[in-house]
């Protein structure tokens, strides 16, 4: 059973439908159906009241679908002629996006390829209900769970020793935490794949390292790329959870294959929104350039503004990175001082540093 928000109640198995109408339902008001079958159903829908109802990709008889609309119900119909399913109700899974002997023609792939080449308004409407279906099922993922959040940079490739070290810092955090990403290379597959790796030993962390570093970076070949990474799946099945939250938005980087449950977007601008959000442990910038200075800004305005109980720990790594390449550190610093958030950001070199802060509250 999805759980209840409110008036909201959001049912989508045809199992749940009809348990909630046996055990006594009358008013279906508040309900968001999601792709259901209903056309077995027509009696049912007929018998309750379905004001302020909500039908998001469900098949209806057509009878059925004029009787709801007219008694109050809103039905939002399945968008035809698009690759990804609008109003799934889980996050993606690696072999789900990939999934195929050829890159191109993967899930991935194609809804990259789709999103560039079609713009109506249709398009539109189905990325926004395929991004609101994706913050739902990522909301009950999110459930239960702790999370802490790691940023670097998307050229970090395999065989370096930035890559080694992001693995072996989501290996660590994972024994006390569940990593989130942004999902994509680099970096963020180094923390995933660390994640993924949490149940095993230093020994598996090289061992998966030196069969990756055959293949450094998805270009030129996303499909070589993604090949070295289900190989290591193979090899080490049953791995640890991990959260990626990429977006089609740089469509030319794929996601990795090392999250457990992926979250991915169209808008660009929503996805970093929630991976700061749902990280309550924190967030560990790894050094990177653009698109990590920017984010290291982005949570720290968040936590500019946030009292004392609300501020979410910034731990940055590489001394000399932070200060001298990119020197973020001494204006994060000046922002931070006198403020609730100056205790709680911190600059460190190592990653078993970042991890003891990171893990000092878990």
């Amino acid at each position: 059973m999805r759980r209840t928000r409110g008036r909201v109640v959001d049912v989508d198995t045809l199992a749940d439908f009809d348990r909630r109408l046996a055990a006594g339902a009358r008013s279906l008001y508040g309900w968001r159906m999601r792709a259901l079958d209903l056309t077995e159903r027509s009696s049912a829908l007929r018998s309750v009241d379905v004001t302020g109802s909500l039908f998001l990709g469900c098949r209806l008889a057509l009878a059925d679908e004029s009787s709801v609309r007219a008694r109050g119900a809103v039905v939002f119909p399945e968008v035809p002629g698009i690759p990804i399913d609008t109003y799934r109700t889980a996050l993606y899974t690696p072999g789900e996006l990939f999934g195929t002997a050829d890159y191109a023609d993967s899930l991935d792939a194609r809804t990259y390829a789709w999103s560039k080449r079609v713009t109506s308004r249709d398009a539109a409407l189905a990325k926004s209900l395929h991004d609101h279906t994706i913050d739902l099922a990522l909301s009950d993922w999110v459930s239960g769970r702790r999370l802490v959040g790691v940023m670097g940079g998307h050229g970090v490739v395999r065989g370096s020793r930035e890559y080694a070290d992001g693995v072996e810092l989501g290996q660590h955090l994972s024994q006390t935490l569940t990593v989130a990403t942004g999902g994509g290379p680099g970096a963020m597959e180094a923390v995933n794949l660390g994640g993924y790796l949490a149940g095993r030993g230093a020994d598996a962390r090289e061992h998966a390292l030196g069969m990756l570093a055959a293949v450094p970076s998805f270009a030129p070949s996303i499909a070589a790329w993604a090949d070295a990474a289900f190989a290591v799946r193979h090899e080490f099945p049953g791995g640890s959870e991990s959260l990626g939250i990429p977006t089609w938005h740089y469509g030319h980087e794929p996601p990795n294959p090392f999250a457990s449950a992926i979250a991915k977007y169209f808008r660009n601008a929503q996805r970093e929104a929630i991976l700061l959000e749902v990280c309550q442990a924190g967030i560990v910038f790894l050094p990177g350039s653009g698109g990590t200075v920017q984010e290291i800004f982005q949570d720290a305005c968040e936590n500019f503004y946030a009292d004392e109980s609300s501020v979410a720990p910034m731990i940055l790594v590489g001394c000399a990175y932070w200060t001298e390449q990119y020197p973020a550190w001494p204006l994060l610093t000046a922002l931070a001082a006198g403020r609730p958030m100056e205790r709680h950001v911190h600059l460190v070199d190592t990653v078993q540093e970042a991890v003891d802060l990171a893990t000092a509250g878990a």
